[in-house]
């Protein structure tokens, strides 16, 4: 019996389908396994404002395989952008109210399965954690990473961005030169061109088994991460259907492979 079965046949089953046929669903797709989807889209961090796009395929790809989803937000907020001030001293605690809230939400709701979306710093690990708690059928997809910019002919990354205002102090490059590197650095969507904790843990996923191969290294704008999350929404009912959870999969053994890699 799928979790969210338990609903449909217990003491709440009205309230249960009242509540979802009033946003739409049918009879039939309250049949089908729930399978939740964590999305940490916002306008705050560039490696999530393509995730909107992302959980569309990946939506696409669990009702092409039996399921339907059913999505709910999450917040993320970027290591970058909590430097220099008092941001600093919340981007760690983040990192539990991110596997908190999804860890709720998976258990209010009775999901069979569960879609991770997340790119950036401490939204990935928050994720996996709330994956390893819950041990349902899980699985991660990221938005991408980001291309490197251009300027002046040369391809720039945030870490020549890091660099230039001590350039420009010490008198090795001019403001007019770190001015184009932080205008052209961060060319488009994506989590930030540079193995930070973001590209970092998004490769580890993929290594761990809890992403499909290719979601730390695919680039956010390549029709190939689309069809990647289209595949994620396809494999997530086929975790569901073998009942293989996260802590079979992140063994020790996958853990020593992932710190040898």
């Amino acid at each position: 019996m799928y979790r969210s079965e338990h609903i449909l046949k217990g003491l709440s089953n009205q309230y249960y389908r009242a509540t979802y046929k009033s946003m739409g669903f049918t009879t039939e797709d309250l049949k089908r396994p729930i399978i939740g989807i964590a999305n940490a889209w916002s306008e705050c961090v560039p490696g999530h404002y393509n995730l909107r796009q992302v959980a569309q395929r990946v939506k696409d790809g669990i009702y092409r395989a039996g399921g339907t989803p059913i999505e709910f937000g999450v917040i993320g907020g970027c290591d970058g952008m909590g430097q220099g001030h008092d941001g600093m001293h919340f981007i760690m605690p983040s990192r539990e109210l991110i596997a908190n809230s999804i860890e709720s939400m998976a258990q209010i709701n009775l999901f069979d399965g569960l879609v991770l979306l997340g790119s950036c710093d401490k939204i990935v690990p928050g994720m996996l954690m709330a994956a390893l708690r819950l041990n349902i059928p899980s699985i991660f997809c990221s938005g991408g990473p980001m291309l490197p910019g251009c300027v002046n002919g040369s391809r720039v990354a945030l870490t020549n961005a890091f660099e230039a205002p001590a350039a420009v102090l010490s008198g090795k490059m001019d403001e007019a030169t770190a001015e184009a590197i932080a205008d052209g650095a961060c060319p488009g969507c994506g989590s930030c061109a540079g193995m930070f904790t973001a590209n970092s843990m998004n490769c580890m996923t993929e290594i761990l088994g809890l992403a499909l191969a290719g979601n730390g290294t695919v680039p956010a704008v390549d029709s190939h991460r689309i069809r990647l999350a289209k595949r994620t929404g396809m494999w997530i009912m086929e975790l569901v259907k073998r009942d293989l959870r996260p802590r079979s999969i992140v063994t020790d053994k996958a853990i020593k492979n992932a710190l040898v890699c």
